[in-house]
């Protein structure tokens, strides 16, 4: 394994690559194709209940503008930080943590 962290989901910008889960796709170097790929995306994405077209293309379609986008930029990133308030307090509210769960699996253990 290596030692560096690999992201789930998002740009990485020192490979130029979009990173969905397992699956890492390239994107292209300059500015005006990475716009109209988003772009694109988010077009057909709308257009989901179209057969070989998905929903899935929108949130796809938004990481990849809000790479060069400002404006997206800043819209993905407040999502993200609600998104990750929002599942910090669900575990609190459930009393689960990460560290709560190794707790209660060595618990089991032994």
């Amino acid at each position: 394994m290596t030692s560096q962290t690999t992201k789930r989901f998002g740009i990485n910008a020192a490979t130029n690559r979009l990173h969905m889960g397992r699956v890492s796709l390239p994107l292209p170097k300059s500015r005006a194709p990475r716009i109209a790929l988003g772009t694109s995306l988010v077009i057909g994405g709308c257009l989901g209940f179209l057969p070989i077209l998905g929903f899935w293309m929108v949130p796809v379609g938004l990481v990849v503008l809000s790479q060069d986008i400002a404006f997206v930029r800043r819209r993905r990133r407040r999502v993200t930080l609600w998104w990750g308030r929002r599942q910090q307090a669900r575990q609190a509210r459930t009393g689960r943590t990460a560290a709560g769960q190794v707790e209660q699996a060595g618990q089991a253990e032994g």
